[in-house]
């Protein structure tokens, strides 16, 4: 029997974005929170670095939009950077009274106390942090306060199938009214019905053969919300880390650049310096430059890897400041504070997403995104380090304060049908699914990863029609399974970002291309795509 589950508000995901929004909410609203996993299992966790604000008096808000700019490279939203970055302090702040203990130096006084660091882009020491491990202190605080919250239902190791809508059930209007969703331990599907729906759903990096991220990101947010009609924005910008963790043990380890902000140097196979030949500030240039000079060099040399160095620095302060990185590069038999650590760049964060506007609304009425899923206009053409956070603590804020309001009206009265199964099978072939998921992400890394070409978009776009035909036929004759719901949200998105970099005929942060070296002045918009179902609405 098919479960009904109704409350005012349903947020898919459980990151920073979905957590901040639901403790962002009034105690007397009625909140539903999907998770894939465990409530804690997302980007967030993993998150190393920090979170970016103005808080030390010799720093200015004028300076972190200027350096936000200019890491954007020419397609930020200058009034979308102003709003992020002027709210910085009240969103640290807010954190801090959630109970997020961030590392403290009670020498630097200008800094209110607290240890602020420096990440590649950034021109003054502005990210706050916890140790090397930020993103656990901040995923477990909202956490233990989310699970405290009784207006809070939680359901964890539940993925969403799809996103309910008006016109999906034949109405004239275009409204979400929820959202099917798989119980991934019963496998039955369930319907939610709400009167907001929040994304939270996190990135896309999953669609690349080697990624930082946790095998959750895999772009369900936006993948969904283009199939209810939301038009999606700059997804070509998929944004590179630089340095990850090479072992053929340490599955997806970051290596924070919050080590080259304190002095690490990229060093090749024979212990030479070569970031200084590629841009003038260095280990500390954006990311994207970081990221492309070591594929270069790699690719120049043959070599499998270059190595990120910090055993000039004092073994204490390395401990001290990065113990996560120490104990888990100890475990595979490397001492960062006397060797160097082999390092390889690895998809890391999806700058583009579903358009919202400063309220986090989409597209589809009642509908909003937040965080990583969404695009917002703050990251441009690259997002520069420890703004990610930052920006989904602000937009959760600003959906919160807009769903409240939208509360407060009188909603009308909707029907919604269960989900209907009675005309599909168990699947009797799953290795089509295995199948198809790893060969996606193998030519996306091929053909459409750090370095571009026609040649390689075309073949990539060729391999990618075929297998969304094929998984549509699959999709439509046996029952819904979590592997061929992500394989199918993969293949959405990665022909989203084909066709995006097929349409940017220019090189301009992340996206670099063999056919167009130079950056296009003219060019100067977001690459936005709009989908057939797409309706436009009115915006205040």
């Amino acid at each position: 029997m098919q479960s009904t589950h109704q409350h005012d508000v349903l947020i898919l995901g459980s990151g920073a974005a979905g957590l901040t929004l639901a403790l962002q909410l009034d105690p007397g609203i009625s909140v539903a929170v999907i998770s894939k996993r465990e409530l804690a299992e997302g980007s967030t966790l993993y998150a190393q670095g920090g979170i970016s604000a103005v808080m030390d008096r010799g720093d200015t808000v004028d300076s972190h939009v200027r350096d936000t700019l200019k890491a954007g490279a020419g397609l930020c939203d200058p009034r979308v950077v102003r709003l992020v970055v002027e709210d910085g302090p009240r969103a640290i702040r807010w954190l801090l009274d959630q109970g997020v203990n961030f590392t403290r130096d009670d020498s630097a006084t200008d800094a209110g106390g607290y240890h602020l660091t420096r990440e590649g882009g950034h021109t003054h020491r502005r990210v706050v942090h916890a140790a090397d491990a930020t993103g656990h202190a901040v995923e477990t605080t909202l956490e233990a306060q989310v699970r405290a919250r009784p207006n809070v239902a939680l359901f964890e190791h539940h993925i969403a199938v799809d996103l309910i809508t008006a016109h999906k059930l034949g109405q004239a209007q275009q409204r979400c009214l929820g959202a099917y969703i798989l119980d991934r331990e019963t496998g039955r599907v369930e319907t939610f019905t709400a009167r907001c729906v929040v994304l939270a759903t996190g990135g896309a990096n999953k669609v690349y053969l080697y990624t930082s991220n946790p095998d959750v990101s895999t772009g369900d947010g936006i993948a969904m919300a283009w199939r209810a009609g939301c038009r999606i924005a700059n997804m070509e910008f998929m944004q590179f880390h630089p340095t990850c963790l090479y072992h053929p043990k340490a599955k997806s380890f970051l290596v924070t650049e919050a080590l080259r902000g304190e002095g690490a140097r990229l060093l090749l196979p024979d212990g030479s310096r070569f970031m200084p030949r590629f841009d003038a500030r260095a280990e500390l240039a954006p990311r994207d430059i970081v990221a492309r000079a070591i594929d270069h060099e790699m690719k120049r040399l043959g070599s499998e890897c270059v190595y990120l160095d910090i055993s000039h620095r004092p073994p204490e302060f390395v401990r001290e400041h990065f113990p996560t990185i120490y104990a888990r590069c100890l475990e595979f038999g490397i001492d960062i504070t006397r060797e160097p650590i082999p390092v390889v760049p690895a998809a890391h964060y999806t700058c583009g997403g579903v358009l919202v506007d400063h309220q986090a609304r989409t597209d589809v009425p009642g509908l909003y995104a937040s965080g990583e899923v969404a695009y917002t206009g703050l990251h441009g053409a690259n997002r520069m380090a420890s703004n990610s956070l930052l920006e989904c603590l602000v937009y959760s804020r600003l959906a919160a304060r807009d769903i409240s309001a939208a509360l407060s009206q009188p909603a009308a009265p909707c029907e919604v049908p269960p989900w209907d199964e009675s005309r599909v099978t168990q699947a009797d072939e799953e290795v089509v699914v295995s199948h198809n998921w790893d060969e996606v992400r193998r030519f996306m890394w091929d053909y459409v990863g750090i370095v571009r070409s026609n040649k390689r978009l075309q073949r990539a776009k060729r391999r990618v029609d075929l297998l969304r035909q094929e998984i549509i036929e699959y999709y439509g004759t046996f029952r819904v399974t979590n592997d061929l719901l992500e394989l199918r949200n993969l293949v959405e998105v990665a022909d989203l970002i084909i066709q995006s970099a097929l349409r940017r005929r220019e090189s301009r942060g992340l996206h670099y291309t063999l056919d167009f070296p130079q950056k296009d002045p003219t060019q100067r918009s977001p690459t936005v795509l709009i989908p057939d179902a797409y309706v436009p609405r009115a915006r205040s």
